[in-house]
């Protein structure tokens, strides 16, 4: 128990990254279901975000994880608009192995013990289909088969969120957002991945890819014969030449001490989560002049199109209020420059300002 109250607990209590309201640990023997609920804030509204299903090494990587992502998840829904505060869960363990019908009802009833504090949805390791089994224990689920009156793959808007998070960014720097004839590298081609290529396919941009999936990578080429090439692996995609925009778009960590130096993009704009390895990367970024447009911001065309599930989806509404992205991004470059901070600082700035400012009034 050391570890955990030297680790977790420290993170929950008295780190700055704390503050959480609850943390739920979950188990259901006979369904062999462990699973952590954190919720970091409800000042917007009820905590919103998605379900990670993933093989972590140890119960308390998974605790610190779900803190991370929840916390995350507050400051991504303040800024992306909605009226909702931030919370994750991840189910422990490999969702090839042990993911069941069983497993994901128990999972079910847990989140809806919590009586709508906490709504959930998709993210690593859970679909669609694992949604609509979730929903049948519990009502406060999205990210459901329209089938089931959800709106499917939320992949889709944050694939196009991602891409407006580019064009601010491009406007930003080079004045157009154009990306005709820039050099974009996207690391992981799968959910949102492979919708971001036929965006920049779309606008004329050139594409080279990574994945550690062969057959990822594969279907990638096999679309677009021409204007998208493969690389062996992120550390090749980092550093390849005449590259203007790097997309990390798997798991996160991909900033780190030893990629940022040899980073050859002067754009960082990826749909992957807490990309960031420390917060000292940013400023880092920063002094090297390469521009990072928050992941929270840009990558929030998901969480906007599952929240509005729960007006009754509407894609074009979601559309709509994806495509905001770009103003939002380009807003946060002004501020970030006007308070000489980076942009991932002023980021967090006006999203803390937005929370601390609704907080009376709940």
């Amino acid at each position: 128990m050391t570890d955990v109250s030297d680790g977790v607990l420290h993170t929950l209590f008295r780190s700055d990254q704390g503050g959480h309201e609850q943390v739920v640990l979950c188990q259901d023997r006979a369904s062999g279901l462990k699973a952590v609920i954190a919720i970091h804030s409800t000042a917007l509204g009820p905590a919103l975000g998605g379900t990670r299903f993933y093989p972590y090494t140890s119960e308390e990587e998974a605790v610190a994880d779900a803190l991370n992502l929840a916390r995350g998840m507050s400051y991504k829904n303040a800024m992306a608009g909605l009226d909702h505060g931030g919370g994750k869960a991840v189910i422990i363990g490999d969702p090839e192995r042990i993911k069941t019908e069983e497993l994901l009802l128990a999972y079910g009833r847990f989140v809806a013990s919590l009586g709508g504090r906490y709504v959930t949805a998709c993210d690593v390791g859970t679909y669609v289909a694992d949604m609509d089994v979730v929903a049948r224990e519990c009502r406060w689920t999205t990210g459901r088969s329209p089938e089931n009156g959800g709106a499917g793959d939320s992949s889709v808007l944050t694939s196009y969120g991602v891409y407006q998070g580019m064009r601010a960014a491009a406007q930003h720097l080079w004045g157009d957002p154009s990306l005709r004839d820039r050099k974009v590298g996207i690391a992981g081609v799968g959910k949102v991945g492979h919708h971001l290529v036929e965006h920049l396919r779309a606008e004329g941009a050139e594409v080279v890819i990574t994945d550690v999936r062969e057959d990822a990578v594969r279907r990638i080429l096999d679309r677009h014969p021409e204007g998208v090439s493969a690389v062996a692996d992120t550390e090749t995609l980092i550093r390849t030449e005449g590259l203007d925009v790097y997309a990390p778009c798997a798991l996160g960590g991909a900033l780190n001490d030893d990629t940022v130096p040899v980073l050859t993009a002067k754009v960082v704009c990826g749909a992957a989560n807490n990309q960031l390895a420390h917060p000292g990367v940013e400023k880092d970024l920063a002094d090297r002049g390469i521009l990072y447009a928050p992941d929270y911001v840009v990558n929030a065309g998901g969480v906007i199109q599952v929240a509005d599930e729960l007006h009754g989806f509407d894609f074009d509404r979601c559309k709509a209020k994806a495509s905001k992205i770009f103003d939002t991004t380009l807003a946060i470059f002004a501020r970030a420059k006007e308070d000489g901070i980076p942009p991932a600082a002023a980021a967090d700035r006006i999203a803390e300002q937005r929370m601390v400012e609704a907080r009376p009034l709940r």
